[in-house]
């Protein structure tokens, strides 16, 4: 299974702004930190406002910010609220055209496996992702770039 960039990115974008509660952030601020384009970014965050887990403020000095406590925002939800769909195999989509799906037992285990992968997901929340604060700031953890050691 592969979740969409789009999901992925808007994890991150949630991640980037709990990190930050004290303040709004922008998109060209966590386009910059993920090398992320703004245009996409934009787009996510639309939706992750339509959808309620963020907030989004228009106008001179405006951003975003989470719309609920880390702690009460679950990964699985997010991630079934963003992916556009869980057809991992054709049986499972609108239109199954397969020759052997009412004899099929397959279905099944594939329903299963999704079931546990997004009921584990359901175990974490978003607050359980972020890194825990060093000396009292919030810390950014970022991969290291190539050719770098040890962080940004």
């Amino acid at each position: 299974m592969r979740l969409t960039t789009m999901t992925d990115y808007a994890l991150r974008l949630l991640m980037y702004v709990a990190q930050h509660p004290d303040r709004l952030c922008t998109i060209a601020e966590v386009a910059s930190a993920h090398a992320i384009s703004e245009t996409h970014l934009m787009k996510i965050t639309q939706v992750l406002g339509q959808r309620g887990w963020l907030e989004t403020v228009r106008g001179k000095g405006g951003g975003i910010r989470l719309a609920r406590a880390p702690a009460d925002i679950r990964v699985g939800a997010v991630v079934r609220d963003i992916e556009p769909d869980f057809y991992l195999v054709e049986c499972l989509g609108l239109s199954d055209h397969c020759r052997i799906s009412r004899a099929c037992r397959l279905t099944g285990a594939i329903k299963g496996a999704l079931e546990s992968f997004l009921g584990h997901l359901d175990g974490y929340t978003l607050a359980d992702l972020l890194p825990p604060p060093a000396g009292g700031e919030v810390a950014v953890d970022l991969p290291a770039r190539p050719g770098r050691r040890g962080g940004p």
